[in-house]
């Protein structure tokens, strides 16, 4: 094989030719490999077909065969970039870790191709001759790197474990509250200035690709409509028998200088939930007990339910069913900035706190990342933007959920803001109970990988309408 060219951030970089090469393959250990200091210069002085990109620190089984089959796709689909499933050896059992497919909006920086890729030489130098140089730093360049290769090249995926990572012992050993303070990490003041570069990548991506809008000033315009109250809260509701009567009470001490009332959707509980609505409907006029004729609703279903109710107020404000408003006026904060901005929607920030309402880490969740110019891009690269999330009733109707229980949310905020500007609340106003039956942040991997293709099918979808957009001058 040809020699091993060096180490840029978390990779190793291996020159490949193609298949038929006659000699083995077999990779040499990257210990011996010395640090590189500009990932651009370095692709321009590669010569052979491919890159193997191996990340650096981890022990990657890989034998002739499979990187044969890699150079073989890269051969047969002219792919920029070629990636596998593979296994995690633990304890020499080997569990399977399969990937998901690489699509128009997977522009996320944190999308997960495994420690093993395959980059086509050819689609590199193009693209650098193309759209410029790329970052200084490494972990940047690569971000960089393959969002223009996806603008040229397709991305591929094979759905066959190639090869195995052997675990580490102290990678298995985090604890919940340290996978939730890692989910959240790219909210941390610590990586303020790296998500800065990352949302100037991306944004320059979008402009690459037809898809960046300019900085959204409509507003959400007069009211057309006669409301039977100014404000909503909506609470969708399934077998939350030890949580609900505490939600109901977080809205119910709610003090405004307006009329409102509580809409909860319950979607056939099984548990006693209904009950427990049903005794607190009959003391508290407020609240509006729905339980839907249909039985397939999800979390979306359950919100269309509400919105497009006669009950329902000029603006719906979130509110799920082991979740807590952090004060009284929580409802009057929000009601006043849609007052203020003429706003389509708004999106507060929120506190975690686990079961005995006591902040857990990483505690508040402001999503500051958001900016009045660039929210509405930045939206595409990232997974969330905050809660609750309210929203004028009017424009929301003209839109409505998808039925899932996931995401629901994610995908009527990327249309709202498509068009409308987004008011947001930079302080606590939410409480987000953390408990077992609830967490998002400890997921199965075939849950995960469904979130994650669902979110970025959400992404493909948002940046395809807003090149339509673009192209009609809009």
């Amino acid at each position: 094989m040809t020699p091993l060219f060096g180490k840029f951030g978390e990779f190793s970089f291996y020159a490949l030719n193609n298949a038929e090469q006659p000699c083995p393959i077999g990779l040499p250990s990257d210990s011996f490999v010395k640090d590189g200091q500009n990932l651009s210069s370095f692709l321009q002085t590669v010569t052979t077909r491919h890159l193997l990109a191996l990340t650096t620190g981890k022990e990657i089984r890989i034998d002739d065969s499979a990187i044969r089959r890699l150079l073989t796709i890269a051969a047969d689909t002219r792919a920029g970039i070629v990636y596998s499933d593979y296994f995690t050896n633990k304890e020499n059992k080997l569990i399977p870790r399969p990937l998901i497919d690489y699509q128009p909006g997977s522009i996320r920086n944190d999308f997960h191709f495994g420690p093993v890729l395959l980059f086509a030489t050819r689609a590199i130098k193009a693209v650098l001759k193309k759209y410029g140089t790329l970052p200084a730093d490494s972990a940047l360049a690569f971000y960089d790197l393959r969002l223009k290769i996806s603008l040229d090249y397709s991305i591929f995926h094979i759905p066959e474990f190639l090869y195995s990572v052997v675990a580490k012992e102290e990678a298995e050993a985090k604890d919940n509250s340290k996978q939730e303070e890692a989910h959240f990490a790219y909210l941390a003041s610590r990586n303020a200035d790296r998500q800065k570069k990352l949302e100037k990548i991306a944004t320059a991506y979008l402009k690459l690709a037809g898809a960046y809008l300019p900085p959204r000033t409509k507003k959400a315009g007069p009211v057309n409509v006669s409301f039977p109250v100014q404000t909503s809260v909506i609470i969708p509701v399934y077998n939350r028998k030890k949580t609900i009567t505490d939600a109901l009470q977080s809205a119910l001490t709610q003090k405004t200088t307006f009329a409102f009332n509580i809409i909860v959707v319950d979607n056939h509980s099984t548990d006693g939930t209904t009950q427990i609505i049903k005794k607190l409907a009959a003391r508290y006029r407020q609240i509006q007990h729905l339980i839907p004729c249909r039985r397939d609703l999800s979390i979306g279903g359950c919100w269309n339910e509400a919105i497009y109710s006669s009950c329902c107020g000029q603006y719906a404000v979130q509110l799920d069913s082991d979740d807590l408003y952090s004060a009284p006026d929580t409802l009057q904060n929000i009601a006043d900035i849609f007052a203020d901005g003429d706003y389509a929607m708004v999106v507060g920030s929120y506190t975690i706190v686990n079961e005995q309402l006591q902040k857990i880490p990483p505690g508040l969740i402001d999503h500051r990342e958001w900016t009045s110019g660039n929210g509405h891009n930045n939206a595409l690269r990232i997974n969330g933007l905050g809660a609750p999330r309210a929203f004028n009733t009017a424009i929301l109707r003209q839109i409505g959920f998808p039925n899932v229980g996931y995401g629901e949310d994610y995908a009527v905020t990327l249309r709202i803001s498509r068009k409308y500007k987004i008011g947001r609340i930079y302080s606590s106003i939410y409480l987000c109970r953390r408990w077992p039956d609830n967490t998002d942040a400890v997921l199965s991997l075939e849950k995960q990988n469904r979130y994650d293709f669902y979110k970025d099918k959400l992404r493909t979808a948002e940046i395809s309408a807003r090149q339509i957009m673009n192209k009609k001058g809009g």
